[in-house]
C-alpha cells in the first residue's frame, strides 16, 4: 500500500511551483457569514496546480526515458504542466488535445515547448489517440491524475494549507475531474488532522464522482458537460476512487450558473478571473454553506485555475447573475388594454429592471419578457406571485434554460406561416463541419422555420431551431434526431414558446 504522507512530505515540486497563499476572500466572507479562504493555485506560472502532479512524476523518470519521450492527453492544465516540465528536466514532450480544448491552452503548451496533437471532441478521445502514439513511439504516458507520484504532487497542496493555517478549518472544499488533486489533498490531510472536512465538488454534468461514490463502484458516465473543461471526465481513475471513497467527506455538484457567479465572485475579491474548472470549488463552498445554513466557520476554497477563453467572459457575465441569484426572469401576461403596462411598471416598484422585451402579438393579451434585479434564491417566487395577485399572469423562467438561452432575444418573432412546427434546442460542437453534418442528414421536406445561435465562447453551440415537419413523416424525423448524435432537448410543449414564438 502506498504510503502518501511520506509521498507528499518528499515530492519534488517546488523546482517548479511555487508556495501559493491562502488569502481571505473579504467581501464573500463576509456575505456568507463565514471566512473562506482561497488557495491561490491560479497563481502558479502555468496558472493552474497540474504542473505540481506532472513535474513530480517525471522528476522519479530516467534520464534516457525522458529524452525518448514523454506523452500525455488533456483539455490544456495538466498539457502545461508536462510541457515545462519536459523542458525543464531535458525531455520531450507530445501533448495530444481534444479538438475543442481553448485556444489560450493550445497557445501556452506550444509555448513552453510542448508538440501539440489536437484529436476528438473529449479528454476520452485523446486519451484513447495518445494511448495509441505511446505504444507506436515508445513513449513514457504520464497520466493526469491516476498515478501516484501525480496524486502525491497535487497533495503537496493540502501539506501547505496546513501549515498555512494551523488553525481550526470546517472543510476544504476542492475541485473533481479524474479525482488527483481532490485524493491528494484529502489523504494527507485526512492523516493530520481527521476532524477537517474534505469536500470535493463536480459539475451537475460531469459527476463521474458523485455518482461512483453512489454506487460503490467506478461509474462512466455517457457524456460529460464541457463548460468546465478542466473537469470533463467520464470516469474517474481507479486509484483516485479508492483514495476518495476512503478519505473524502462528500461531493456536492453545481450547475453552470453556480459556477458563473463563482468566478465574477472572486474577481470582485481578488480581480482574477478563474476559469470554470477554477471556480467550481468556491461555487460548492457556496452551496454547502446555504444547505447547511453554516455560520461563524473557516473554509477553504482551492482556486484551481485561471487558463479561461476571453471569449467564455460574454457567456460568464450574462450568467453570473442568474448563477447568484441576482436577477430573475418573468414572462407576464397583460392586457392589451390602455394603461396595463403603466400599472404593471408601478408594481415593479423600485426595482432594477435588467431586460424587457415586448411586441405586440395580439389582441387581447400582451406577453412580456422581463428580468429584474434580486436580492436571493426565494425572491423571484415572490415577485411572481406578487404579480399574479395584481392581476398580471406570470411564469418564472429564472431557472428555464430555454429562456435563458434563446427566447429573452427571440421575444415577438411569431409567424402564421410556421406549420406543424417543432421547436428542438440543439448542442453543436463548435467546430467547422458541425451544421453542414445536420443539414446533410435532413429530409429536404423538412423546412427550417426558426433558428437562432450565439457564439458564448464555449466548447459548444448552442442552437434553437423550428423545424416544419409533415405529420406523417415523425418516424423518420425520430430516427434523424437519434442517429444525428448531437445533444437534443424538444421544447415544442414549453409554456415559454407558446407564450412568445408560437
Amino acid at each position: 500500500m502506498t504510503d502518501y504522507l511520506r509521498k507528499i512530505l518528499t515530492a519534488r515540486v517546488y523546482d517548479v511551483a511555487r508556495e501559493t497563499p491562502l488569502e481571505k476572500a473579504a467581501h464573500l466572507s463576509a456575505r456568507l457569514n463565514n471566512t473562506l479562504l482561497l488557495k491561490r493555485e491560479d497563481m502558479q506560472s502555468t496558472f493552474s496546480f497540474k504542473l505540481r502532479g506532472a513535474y513530480n512524476m517525471m522528476a522519479q523518470l530516467p534520464p534516457a526515458v525522458l529524452r525518448r519521450g514523454v506523452i500525455c492527453a488533456s483539455a490544456g492544465n495538466h498539457a502545461q504542466g508536462v510541457a515545462l516540465a519536459a523542458k525543464r528536466l531535458g525531455g520531450h514532450a507530445v501533448i495530444v488535445m481534444p479538438v475543442t480544448t481553448p485556444q489560450v491552452k493550445v497557445l501556452a503548451v506550444k509555448a513552453r515547448g510542448g508538440e501539440v496533437v489536437l484529436f476528438g471532441d473529449n479528454y476520452d478521445e485523446a486519451y484513447a489517440h495518445a494511448r495509441a502514439i505511446e505504444k507506436k513511439q515508445r513513449l513514457t504516458f504520464v497520466h493526469p491524475f491516476d498515478d501516484p507520484d501525480v496524486i502525491a504532487g497535487q497533495g503537496t497542496i493540502g501539506r501547505e494549507i496546513l501549515q498555512q493555517h494551523p488553525g481550526p478549518l470546517h472543510s476544504i472544499f476542492v475541485a473533481i475531474g479524474g479525482g488527483g488533486l481532490a485524493a491528494g489533498i484529502a489523504a494527507y490531510v485526512k492523516r493530520l488532522n481527521p476532524g477537517i472536512r474534505v469536500i470535493g465538488v463536480e459539475p451537475f454534468d460531469s459527476d463521474a464522482m458523485y455518482q461512483s461514490l453512489k454506487a460503490g463502484r467506478r461509474v462512466r458516465l455517457d457524456r460529460v458537460g464541457l463548460f468546465a473543461d478542466g473537469v470533463a471526465v467520464r470516469q474517474v481513475g481507479k486509484e483516485t476512487f479508492r483514495l476518495c471513497r476512503r478519505h473524502l467527506d462528500e461531493v456536492v455538484r453545481v450547475s453552470t450558473d453556480d459556477i458563473c457567479a463563482a468566478i465574477k465572485d472572486v474577481f470582485e475579491d481578488t480581480r482574477a478571473v478563474l476559469e470554470p474548472a477554477g471556480a467550481l470549488a468556491i461555487a460548492g463552498a457556496k452551496a454547502y454553506v446555504e444547505r447547511h445554513r453554516l455560520k461563524g466557520e473557516t473554509l477553504v476554497a482551492v482556486a484551481c485555475g485561471a487558463n479561461l477563453n476571453f471569449d467564455r467572459l460574454r457567456f460568464i457575465a450574462e450568467r453570473a447573475e442568474v448563477g447568484e441569484h441576482r436577477e430573475s426572469l418573468f414572462a407576464v401576461t397583460i392586457p392589451e388594454v390602455r394603461g396595463s403596462l403603466k400599472r404593471f411598471t408601478a408594481l415593479i416598484g423600485h426595482r432594477n429592471v435588467t431586460e424587457f422585451n415586448y411586441r405586440i402579438a395580439d389582441a387581447k393579451a400582451a406577453h412580456i419578457f422581463v428580468g429584474m434585479s434580486t436580492a436571493g434564491r426565494a425572491e423571484s417566487g415572490r415577485i411572481a406571485r406578487h404579480f399574479s395577485r395584481h392581476g398580471f399572469k406570470t411564469l418564472d423562467l429564472t431557472g428555464d434554460e430555454l429562456a435563458k438561452l434563446h427566447l429573452r432575444h427571440l421575444v415577438g418573432g411569431r409567424s402564421a406561416l410556421a406549420k406543424n412546427e417543432l421547436l428542438l434546442r440543439f448542442e453543436f460542437p463548435e467546430r467547422t463541419g458541425a451544421l453542414a453534418k445536420f443539414l446533410n442528414a435532413m429530409s429536404p421536406n423538412w423546412n427550417i422555420s426558426l433558428f437562432h445561435y450565439r457564439n458564448h465562447g464555449a466548447d459548444y453551440g448552442r442552437i434553437l431551431m423550428g423545424l416544419q415537419v409533415p405529420p406523417a413523416e415523425m418516424k423518420a424525423f425520430r430516427r434523424f434526431l437519434t442517429t444525428l448524435g448531437y445533444r437534443y432537448w424538444e421544447e415544442t410543449g414549453s409554456q415559454a414558446y407558446k407564450l412568445f414564438l408560437r
